[in-house]
């Protein structure tokens, strides 16, 4: 059966150990992975118990051996598969690098995996050109904004998709895309329409199901689909003559395998993502702060598909 089981009410801080730091976190971002983790679903399981949350923020508190990069006190961003949902945050020094000055501690912890989800999607795998249409699903939520920001800032014309006409609404006003289309009733159509009949040149999914199913139908010849995730909840096929006859590409992105089966293109992905955001050329959006009190709203803030942009976590409020 499962329970829920109260094991401890608090835990010990721990210390660093050799290579390692201790963050005092300041904000921790909210991401589809943590909630699949808390519910046995992503394909990382951790070991129980675990501690949630992948993206934080926040202050060198202290130093293991070694450390010779960093000093207490500085403010850093950074992150693991886990152990971000605390107070303070041990983890292996060179998963950090300075915070951006121009970030906020909210605006930094939601940055890294969105940012680099979109990056290595659209500079890596589908290698966009300026011009090209680029239409991006779950343009809402954190890794969707994203890719509408970054595709807008390489030149590409972009159509925002969401079910929702409010979250487009704030899409527009904040990142201004080329055209929003609504997917409730469809959207292949529309695509077209918006396109000149051609159809997008770019398709970014993190959804997956009925939205992958329909992309096929208003990708343009040469297009590249990108499989990003399926927070639809179903995986869904493809028969291979489609991409035979509309001339099309499946193409997977997985930004942190990319970078380990590539580790100078890995370092450049980052370096590359990070640099827009210290020239204040990528606009993360915070939607919500929590206190590490009231996880649970922030997580079902996201389970109900109510943000757009980050819901972060902040230990300190409250």
């Amino acid at each position: 059966m499962q329970a829920l089981i109260i094991d401890k009410l608090e835990v010990a801080t721990p210390d660093p150990g050799p290579g390692e730091i201790r963050v005092r976190v300041r904000a921790a971002a909210v991401n589809f992975p943590d909630l699949l983790m808390t519910r046995g679903e992503y394909q990382f399981r951790p070991p129980l118990p675990f501690i949630s949350g992948m993206e934080l923020s926040g202050d060198i508190d202290a130093l293991g051996e070694g450390v010779e990069d960093w000093q207490v006190g500085d403010a850093v961003v950074g992150g693991a598969k886990t152990g971000a949902f605390a107070e303070y945050s041990v983890m292996a020094a060179d998963q950090f690098r300075r915070k951006p000055a121009r970030f906020s501690y909210s605006e930094a912890a939601g940055s890294g995996a969105a940012y680099l989800t979109a990056y290595v999607a659209l500079v890596r795998r589908a290698r966009v050109q300026p011009g090209e249409w680029v239409l991006v699903h779950g343009a809402a939520g954190g890794v969707g904004l994203a890719c509408v920001d970054l595709a807008k800032l390489l030149g590409c014309r972009v159509i925002a998709a969401s079910a929702s006409d409010a979250k487009l609404e704030i899409v527009k006003a904040a990142y201004s895309p080329d055209a929003v289309v609504n997917v409730t009733h469809g959207f292949r159509e529309a695509v077209k329409a918006i396109t000149g009949g051609r159809g997008a040149d770019v398709i970014y999914d993190p959804v997956g199901g009925d939205i992958f199913d329909e992309s096929v139908r208003c990708i343009a010849f040469d297009g590249r689909l990108l499989v990003v995730g399926f927070t639809s909840g179903r995986i869904p096929s493809i028969s291979v003559n489609m991409p035979l006859i509309k001339g099309f590409s499946v193409v997977g992105v997985r930004a942190g395998e990319y970078g380990r089966q590539f580790p100078e293109r890995g370092v450049e992905n980052r370096d590359a993502v990070w640099a827009l955001a210290e020239e204040g050329r990528i606009r993360p959006r915070v939607h919500a702060e929590f206190p590490l009190a009231d996880w649970r709203a922030a997580f079902e803030l996201l389970a109900n598909r109510e943000v757009v942009g980050k819901a972060v976590i902040r230990p300190g409020l409250g």
